[in-house]
This record gives structure tokens, sequence and C-alpha cells, in this order.
């Protein structure tokens, strides 16, 4: 068995055996104060974070264009109690930013494109003419 071979196997058999021991934990008793502060803290950065989006432009003239006013959306928004306002800013987070469905299909085509041109060069298949495989 070659030097590096006998290293890596070493190595990756320590750290296997590494990987099942117990790691050390630390537990300690959380005031009530602490944990309330804590959600609190949270609720504020989710309305502060659906806050900073009402006051943005483009997303007034969109809400305005729906027949919406800004005025009313941020005194719903006040209105929310912590945990709603936690979802939406949670589920705001989960939006995809900028979707954009045409150029989304346009990659997936050129990806598959790339596929089958690749797998005709090798020889897997005959999708296109212009190709000549390598064996």
């Amino acid at each position: 068995m070659s030097k590096l071979r006998r290293f890596l196997v070493i190595s990756l058999v320590i750290s296997i055996a590494g990987a099942g021991l117990p790691q050390p934990a630390q537990a300690a008793m959380l005031a009530t104060e602490r944990a309330i502060a804590a959600t609190d803290a949270a609720a504020g950065a989710a309305r502060a974070r659906i806050a900073t989006l009402l006051e943005r432009r483009d997303l007034q003239a969109q809400l305005e264009a729906r027949g919406v006013n800004a005025a009313e959306v941020k005194a719903r928004v006040a209105a929310l109690t912590d945990q709603e306002a936690a979802q939406l800013a949670e589920r705001i987070d989960q939006l995809p930013a900028g979707a954009d469905a045409g150029g989304a299909l346009i990659s997936a085509l050129l990806i598959i494109f790339i596929v089958l041109l690749i797998t005709d060069i090798l020889g897997v298949t005959k999708v296109f003419p212009f190709t000549r495989p390598i064996k």
C-alpha cells in the first residue's frame, strides 16, 4: 500500500471513530425574563424587517396598483401579534427574490443541451447529427 493511501486510510479511520465520540455540552437554567426578552427582540426584528420592506417605493407602487393604501397596510402590520409578525417575516425570507421564469427555462434548456451534447460526443447517445463520437 502506498504511503499516501495508508495516510488517507488512517486519517479516515481516525475521523470516523472520532465522529462517534460524545461531544461536550453545557446546560444551564434560563431565567424567564431573559426568555421573554429574547422573544421580544426576535419579534421586534421581524416587525422592523417588515416595516423596512413597506418603506420601499417599488413595493408601495405595487400596493397602489392593486388598490391598497400603504397606510392601511402599515396599520395592519402594527396590529399583528408577535408570532404572526415572525411568521410573515419568515415567509418573506423564503420567497424567491426576483424570480425569473424565462431565465430559469432558458437555463434548464441550456443544461439539457450541454448534457446531450456531451453524451453524443462520448458516444452514449446520437441526438445531434453534427457531432462525432470519440470512439
